[in-house]
């Protein structure tokens, strides 16, 4: 991906153009060929028409989510670079917070880290089938942290409210920050020996990011320095042979997928796989998820212990060390230990170089 510079992007109309001359590509796909931010391709849009109308708004979460819980029914979407995850619900149940947030409606199931939301829009796009409308919150360097899709039951008079509280008519046109580098894993040898042991310690899964960062390391760095029991890395397949284990068993899972600002939780069984190309898709009611398997670098099982027994994860990392996404088993508040995804997990190939 190539990261472009502070504050750049192509021209307005030529963005525009850009689009009409390939009405059916994805916006991240189609900014990454022009080299602007993909935020770039919709502020081109403010006030243009072309087939395609933007407005400005207010991108705090504590003000852009609750305007949201109005329109009913929606899909909700959160990406990364190699990973999509969609889910369709409601926002109902809103938790604001200064540097955390959170949305716990059945279907969808969000972290929030309003310190990334740095611009946002309503969209509403001329298509075949109708009128897309669209809500797309993007960071500083105008990447996606999370976008909104309006559907059929929506609620049209919640979408016309949400754009007259929040709309920024008048904004500026943005400016965009470089794209922050994926941190590279960050480990430390000489604190090994008391990584596991505060990692033994552990008594809730949260605990784990507050622990690694205090010894000036990080996810991917302290499972590389851990090994076994606590993280055995798998083959690159195993994220695959974990969905399809799910699929052929039935039991339901947690599957997260994120970005800087939002990570995105389905909860649920995983009914369906379908390959296509480099993609692993899940094509289910309700649930869909795209996942570039070429780029899987590694894959780890993680265990994290609990005062509700030892929560299991499967994670997968890219080349750069940017973490794809992660499938827990269906962990209910009492309790973290699921059985049945032990088992599946037990199955997977574990790579016999499991301490770096």
């Amino acid at each position: 991906m190539t990261d472009h510079a502070a504050g750049s992007a192509p021209d307005p109309a030529a963005l525009r153009a850009a689009r009409r001359d390939d009405p059916k590509a994805r916006d991240r796909d189609l900014a990454e060929r022009l080299d602007a931010p993909e935020a770039a391709l919709v502020a081109a849009h403010v006030g243009a028409g072309d087939g395609m109308r933007a407005l400005p708004l207010d991108p705090r979460p504590d003000a852009l989510i609750p305007m949201i819980g109005g329109l009913a029914e929606v899909m909700a979407l959160t990406r990364n670079a190699h990973c999509v995850i969609e889910t369709v619900g409601r926002y109902d149940d809103w938790t604001p917070g200064e540097h955390a947030a959170m949305v716990l409606s059945p279907g969808v199931d969000l972290r929030i880290f309003p310190r990334h939301w740095a611009h946002a829009y309503s969209v509403e796009r001329e298509t075949p089938g109708g009128v897309m409308r669209s809500v797309q919150a993007f960071d500083a360097a105008g990447d996606a942290v999370h976008k909104v899709f309006l559907r059929e039951g929506s609620d049209l008079a919640g979408w016309e409210a949400l754009r007259l509280a929040l709309g920024r008519p008048d904004a500026p046109a943005p400016a965009f920050a470089p794209r922050a580098p994926t941190e590279a894993a960050q480990g430390d040898a000489a604190k090994a020996d008391t990584l596991r042991r505060e990692w033994a310690r552990m008594s809730d899964s949260h605990q784990f990011l507050r622990m690694v960062s205090k010894l000036k390391m990080n996810r991917l760095g302290a499972y590389r320095m851990a090994g076994e029991p606590f993280a055995r890395r798998l083959a690159p397949g195993a994220v695959r042979a974990t969905l399809e284990g799910l699929a052929a068993r039935g039991f339901p899972a947690m599957v997260f997928v994120g970005n800087r600002g939002c990570i995105q939780i389905h909860a649920g069984p995983i009914r369906s796989l379908e390959p296509m190309g480099p993609w692993l898709n899940v094509m289910d009611p309700g649930f869909n998820l795209h996942l570039r398997e070429d780029r899987v670098a590694e894959v780890w099982l993680v265990e994290k212990p609990t005062r509700r027994g030892p929560a299991l994860s499967v994670e997968a990392f890219a080349a750069d060390g940017d973490l794809i996404l992660q499938v827990f088993g269906y962990r209910k508040p009492e309790v973290d230990h699921v059985p049945d995804f032990d088992a599946l997990a037990n199955t997977l190939s574990v790579l016999p170089e499991t301490v770096a």
